[in-house]
């Protein structure tokens, strides 16, 4: 079970990647006060939380409503995943999350009033996005049981706690690591997602060929 843990906890850790959204966070709260900021780092995790578990809970129904088979979807998946790594490797996703982020900011330059961001894009799509929603899906494909449910869902909340204490301590946070450390954390976890997701692709392969 702890390895069920380890493996589904590093998987969405990597997946939603809390120090990569910590100085996206820092840019687009930067008008706000520290209250303001942790309230909307908390509301913002929670909500990407239900989103994820509403998935976790209900996407193999709609797998089946779409004819889709586990197996299919593992394959899918791992290859999603797989782009991910390479994006995150070779920094192309943090450059995609800045852009994004300046967006928003120049919207900020317009409208002086602070905004709410909890929503979009951070709950949605930066820690609910397509991976994380396509990564807890692969992994309740995987479970068997209540026991095992109960301990994907309890890796994807500590996740989301951990998002939250980065969000929540984004500015300072920033200004100790620097952004030559979390180039360097970024490409780590990225080559370690890479592995993974071929892991999830040798495992549908090998579930189809078997069937």
């Amino acid at each position: 079970m702890l390895d069920l843990f380890l493996s589904a906890f590093v998987t969405l850790f990597v997946v939603i990647d809390p120090p990569g959204c910590a100085p996206i966070y820092a840019g687009l709260s930067s008008g706000a006060s520290r209250r303001q900021a942790v309230a909307m780092a908390a509301r913002g995790c929670v909500i990407a939380a239900l989103i994820l578990l509403v998935f976790a809970l209900f996407g193999k129904q709609l797998l089946g409503a779409l004819h889709v088979q586990l197996d299919a979807f593992r394959i899918a998946g791992g290859i999603m995943l797989f782009m991910i790594a390479v994006d995150m490797v070779f920094e192309r996703r943090t450059q995609r999350r800045e852009e994004r982020a300046e967006k928003i900011r120049a919207h900020h330059a317009v409208t002086p009033e602070v905004e709410d961001v909890s929503i979009f894009p951070m709950a949605m799509p930066m820690l609910a996005g397509p991976g994380s929603i396509a990564t807890i899906m692969l992994l309740m494909s995987r479970v068997h049981g209540f026991q095992q449910t109960v301990t994907v869902l309890g890796a994807m909340l500590l996740v989301m706690m951990i998002s939250f204490a980065a969000l929540a301590a984004a500015g300072p946070l920033m200004r100790v690591l620097g952004d030559k450390v979390e180039a360097v954390i970024t490409r780590l976890l990225g080559v370690v997602l890479a592995a993974l997701a071929a892991q999830y692709v040798i495992d549908g392969v090998k579930a189809t060929l078997l069937t």
